[in-house]
C-alpha cells in the first residue's frame, strides 16, 4: 500500500512538473494587449501559437519554403526578427534561421514535453515563436525553428 502511494505521488509530481513552463508574464514587454485584444487582433491559429505556445503542423506554414529576400517580423507586434539571408533549408517543415536581428528575440525555457527546450519568443510582445536547437549551420551552429503563423514577411 505504501509503495503504491509512493509510486502515485512520484508520478503525479512528475506529470505536474513536466507541464511547467517559464511564464512570459514575469517579464515586461513594450507592446502589451489584453487577452481579449490579442484574440481580436490575431487569427485563431496565430493566437494559439503566439499567445498559447502552440505549434503549427510541419510543412503547412506559408514561409517554410519561402525563398524571397526580405525581413521576417512578429505577426503580433511587427518587431523585426530575422533577415531572409539567415534562413536555411533545415528539412523540418518550419522556417529555420541561424541568427536573428539584434534585440528581436528573447529565450526562455519550455518543459512542456518533459524535458527542457529553449523557447524563442518576441522580445517586444512576448509572443511564442518557436524553439532554438544546437544543430544549425555555421557560423552559429544554431537553428531557430520558427512557426510561420507567428511571422509576417516584408519583401525587399
Amino acid at each position: 500500500m505504501r509503495l503504491s502511494f509512493l509510486f502515485f505521488s512520484i508520478t503525479l509530481f512528475t506529470l505536474i512538473s513536466c507541464g511547467q513552463k517559464t511564464k512570459n508574464t514575469e517579464q515586461t514587454y513594450n507592446f502589451k494587449l489584453s487577452d481579449k485584444e490579442w484574440q481580436k487582433k490575431l487569427s485563431l491559429e496565430q493566437y494559439n501559437v503566439l499567445r498559447k505556445s502552440g505549434t503549427e503542423s510541419p510543412f503547412t506554414g506559408k514561409f517554410w519554403d519561402n525563398k524571397k529576400e526580405g525581413t521576417y517580423s512578429c505577426a503580433g507586434c511587427e518587431q523585426k526578427l530575422f533577415l531572409s539571408n539567415t534562413k536555411f533549408k533545415s528539412g523540418t517543415g518550419w522556417p529555420s534561421f541561424y541568427t536573428f536581428i539584434e534585440n528581436g528575440i528573447a529565450i526562455g525555457t519550455d518543459n512542456d514535453l518533459g524535458y527542457s527546450r529553449n523557447e524563442v519568443h518576441c522580445a517586444n510582445c512576448g509572443g511564442h515563436l518557436g524553439h532554438v536547437f544546437e544543430d544549425g549551420p555555421e557560423p552559429t551552429g544554431l537553428r531557430y525553428c520558427i512557426n510561420s503563423v507567428s511571422l509576417q514577411f516584408k519583401e525587399k
